[in-house]
């Protein structure tokens, strides 16, 4: 590589590292260099930047966006496991506009959901997906279902621009009290690719989570997050403590 000393390690890593300096001293901020750019400047092979860029991405430091070349991904979502978070709050509180464009909202059944909210199987439910945006970028395609004498109260709202959880407590009175959630890396189908304009090496956070009132489950959700746009962290004390506090603001139980 141009102007470096002599090494063993591989020009790939020494690209790299170059880099991770320069956008740590804000030499690199919004657009990001092409890879011809790179080529030029390092002196490499365009393989060799290839794969620098790669584990920038990898690590969510630098995001693809069709059409538009690459960014610096100076939007990643923070989210401490084990609390109550709401993907409306998280793009607002970095800045970025809050908008969905629902795919959904329906009365449907699903047996399936219905037994996970302790229903008969031929219950009707309600049914609600959106694809969710930060900004101009796709995040989550997110899929709610709930009891249809609670999700009927909603059937008529816009929810594009508006919380869930703020219109279940202001319509049905109903306010989440308890979930409970996994998440898994899942490999993106082609619909989901499409939808959140995914790179070929992009995958997906799957959540599921259940939703409680008072006791009373009353959201099935599952929601597809962008692996490299949404961050989970959990810290542990062996002494109790929380630990330090994330860059997330964690709201209240009614927003979502």
């Amino acid at each position: 590589m141009a102007g470096s000393d002599t090494t063993s390690r591989p020009l790939w890593q020494q690209v790299l590292e170059d880099l991770e300096r320069r956008i740590d001293d804000g030499d690199i901020s919004g657009r990001f260099p092409t890879d011809k750019e790179l080529t030029e400047q390092y002196g490499v092979s365009r393989h060799t930047v290839r794969e620098a860029v790669r584990r920038l991405r990898a690590r969510g430091l630098v995001d693809r966006h069709r059409g538009r070349g690459s960014f610096l991904n100076e939007a990643r979502l923070t989210q401490p496991l084990g609390g109550l978070y709401s993907l409306f709050r998280a793009v607002e509180e970095r800045g970025l506009e809050q908008r969905s464009d629902v795919l959904a909202l329906e009365v449907a059944r699903d047996p399936s959901v219905a037994e996970r909210l302790g229903l008969p199987p031929r219950s009707e439910l309600v049914h609600l997906q959106r694809l969710r945006y930060a900004g101009e970028d796709p995040l989550a395609l997110d899929s709610v279902w709930l009891p249809r004498d609670i999700g009927r109260h909603i059937l008529d709202v816009d929810l594009s621009r508006t919380a869930l959880y703020d219109e279940l407590q202001s319509r049905a009175g109903v306010r989440i009290t308890a979930v409970d959630e996994t998440l898994e890396p899942v490999i993106p189908d082609a619909d989901a690719r499409e939808l959140l304009q995914l790179d070929d090496d992009e995958a997906l956070l799957r959540v599921r989570r259940l939703g409680s009132s008072d006791g009373r489950p009353v959201e099935c959700r599952v929601t597809l997050i962008r692996g490299q746009r949404f961050l989970y962290t959990s810290s542990w004390r062996a002494d109790g403590d929380p630990g330090p506090t994330t860059t997330f603001s964690e709201p209240e139980p009614d927003e979502a």
